[in-house]
């Protein structure tokens, strides 16, 4: 078993990682029968990026700058409770739809309002700066919380390399479609592809990372594999998953969220516990940190920012958070 300690937690802190071992034994069966194309979960030893792109190897990371300290979710809650609406929208759907997605080969294409428009590889964005650990609090608009330990670097890494121009004023994500692995598409739910924005000043701030993994590993697919960003001050369906394209823009992009529902999602979505849902109060979060039975009853006071102020707050200096939510 592996068991992944992150700085500056106790050992005691941090709950074993369980839930796939029944899906590794399946999938190691699968593979050696000629049944799938993926191994599962291996336990790889540092590998090529050709490796280190399936989900469940093990990455070379460092340590990451603005680690939380807080305790961390288990292994078990990150992989099994997820908000994937291309796969499902039960919370334990895409840990079962998604076993099967093919991850390899995937480009993410980065275009638009930039000097060197490119397509990155997988391998490309695996080696284009040091993987870093990062753990972060996520915090779902419904109202659940977690902390993950995050891998990836920042997304400004990725956006430098294609020179933006002065008149890119919004950075525009654009997931995978592809009904065929991700039966969640094939109903209307929402406007598929999903797409979702920042502004440049929020993509380049050194908090949002390309994502690439979490305890220590690539992505599990129902987590955004291959690749996803992470905006830890905002709420979790702004950090779009499974990305295909990156385009730079002059205009607000429409995200997929704000026009399904733009009385319920705006375009910001910062976490701003004095805004509510029109369904429910965001003052305060069930915190899912393993202490019971089912992820946690546990509940905490909502921050500002989810606690990032003190890094973000500066980036909407004279805005009204009430209308720009």
């Amino acid at each position: 078993m592996l068991i992944r300690k992150s700085a500056g937690l106790a050992s005691s802190e941090i709950t074993p990682k369980r839930a796939y071992f029944s899906r590794r034994a399946f999938m190691a069966g699968a593979a050696a029968t000629g049944g799938s194309l993926l191994v599962g979960r291996r336990l790889l030893e540092i590998a090529s990026p050709a490796e280190v792109a399936q989900a469940g190897a093990k990455l070379n990371t460092v340590k990451g700058p603005f680690s939380t300290d807080e305790k961390l979710t288990p292994y078990k809650d990150v992989t099994t409770y997820n908000n994937f609406y291309e796969f499902s929208t039960d919370k334990d759907g895409p840990a079962q739809l998604a076993r099967d997605f093919r991850t390899r080969p995937w480009q993410v294409k980065v275009e638009g309002l930039v000097q060197k428009p490119r397509t990155f590889d997988i391998d490309d964005i695996l080696k284009l700066a040091p993987l870093e650990d990062r753990i972060y609090r996520h915090r779902c608009v419904e109202g659940w919380s977690m902390v993950i330990p995050w891998v990836g670097y920042p997304l400004s890494t990725v956006l430098k390399q294609v020179e933006p121009l002065g008149k890119a004023k919004y950075v525009e994500f654009t997931t995978l479609l592809d009904p065929k692995q991700m039966p969640g598409q094939r109903a209307r739910i929402l406007d598929w592809p999903y797409i979702e924005g920042l502004r440049v000043d929020e993509a380049m701030h050194p908090l949002a990372i390309l994502c690439v993994g979490l305890y220590g590993e690539a992505l599990p697919n129902q987590d955004g594999a291959p690749v996803r960003v992470v905006v830890p001050w905002k709420y979790g369906f702004k950090s779009a998953k499974s990305i295909v394209k990156i385009r730079l823009v002059e205009q607000q992009p429409i995200n997929t969220w704000n026009q399904a529902a733009p009385d319920e999602y705006g375009f910001y979505s910062n976490v701003n516990p004095d805004v509510d849902h029109p369904r429910w109060s965001q003052k305060m979060e069930r915190r899912i940190d393993g202490s019971s039975f089912f992820a946690s009853i546990r509940k905490i006071s909502t921050r500002p920012f989810n606690g990032y102020g003190d890094q973000v707050a500066h980036l909407y200096a004279g805005m009204d958070l009430r209308k720009y939510f």
